[in-house]
Order: structure tokens, then C-alpha cells, then sequence
């Protein structure tokens, strides 16, 4: 599927929620106690690790911008995933959290561009055209395909309109 298309040249951008983690409809995970990885989660990340020039997590958390938990409980989260997936062999080489509500000012969700055009002012290695955008929502796919990125559809119970360049049941059905 996408093995004839990558090199360790290519980056990984990766949403959060329903793709590494249980995902809480209707709720947020608000601190590590909540935080569940995804079956698969560990294996696939150590291939990425051998398979990516870079590893970037791209993840809505307006739960912060409503009160729910502080930038800080969320940078516990972050730092347990990170550990964990080091610790399983896996990295993850930078996380960028949008933490505004929908449609403040400012607005740095998916499916704006602005995490990606971050990720691409921190490290100008990486090629859009050579990314890759795996994620389980309609803002995950439409920000991937904004970016000029091939995008992958983890498939759930959440409905999605968009078509991805690929449907995958678990993080594991892309490793090769």
C-alpha cells in the first residue's frame, strides 16, 4: 500500500485521539489515569521509528481553551505518550496541541494548516508532498489533503465524509 511510496525521507504527521489513544466521545482526556493506547500503538510506532525522517503529533484539545484541564495536565498526557512509545521503542519527535475553541480569532485547529506550517517552520526538512497525515476525523483528512500530504483513515464509529487516500482498521494494517 504505502510501501512502494516511502522512504525514511518521508514524516509522519498523526492525530491523537481515536489514532494513539482511546478516544472519549463527548469528553476529553483530561488527565494520564485517562489516557488508553490503542491496540497496535507500540508496534507501529517502532516501525515509524525506522521509517520516518520525522514523527509529528497533530492534536485538537480545546478542552484547555474550555476550562476541562490546564495546558500543564496536558503536558503530563503528552509526556506519558512520548515516554511510553520511547520506552516501546517508538518516538515521537514533536506534538503540536491546538488548545483554542472552535472558531476563536485565532484559530489553529485542523483542518487550518497552521500546526503543519509550524512543523514545517521548526524543522525545514520536511516535504509535504513526502508526508503522510493518519488520522480518525474529517479535520484530520482535510488538513492532510490541504498540505498537499497522502492521508489515512483509521476507521471508527466516527462518521466521515471525506475520502482519505487510505482506510486502515488499526495502526498495525500499515506496517510492512
Amino acid at each position: 500500500m504505502l510501501k512502494e511510496l516511502i522512504d525514511p525521507s518521508w514524516t509522519l504527521f498523526i492525530d491523537r485521539d481515536g489514532v494513539i489513544n482511546t478516544r472519549i466521545f463527548a469528553d476529553y482526556v483530561k488527565k494520564v489515569e485517562d489516557f488508553h493506547f490503542e491496540t497496535g500503538v507500540f508496534e507501529f510506532f517502532k516501525f515509524a521509528n525506522t521509517h520516518f525522517h520525522k514523527i509529528i503529533v497533530v492534536t485538537n484539545q480545546q478542552g484547555v481553551g474550555k476550562g476541562l484541564m490546564t495546558f500543564s495536565e496536558l503536558e503530563k498526557i503528552h509526556d506519558f505518550m512520548k515516554q511510553t512509545i520511547h520506552s516501546n521503542n517508538g518516538r515521537i519527535d514533536h506534538i503540536y496541541a491546538a488548545t483554542n475553541l472552535k472558531n476563536d480569532d485565532f484559530d489553529t485547529r485542523k483542518p487550518l494548516p497552521f500546526m503543519g506550517n509550524k512543523a514545517k517552520l521548526d524543522f525545514p526538512s520536511i516535504d509535504f508532498k513526502k508526508s503522510i497525515m493518519i488520522g480518525d476525523t474529517n479535520s484530520d483528512i482535510v488538513f492532510g489533503k490541504n498540505l498537499g500530504m497522502k492521508t489515512v483513515l483509521v476507521t471508527s464509529k466516527e462518521i466521515v465524509t471525506e475520502k482519505p487516500d487510505f482506510s486502515i482498521s488499526t495502526l498495525t494494517d500499515l506496517i510492512f
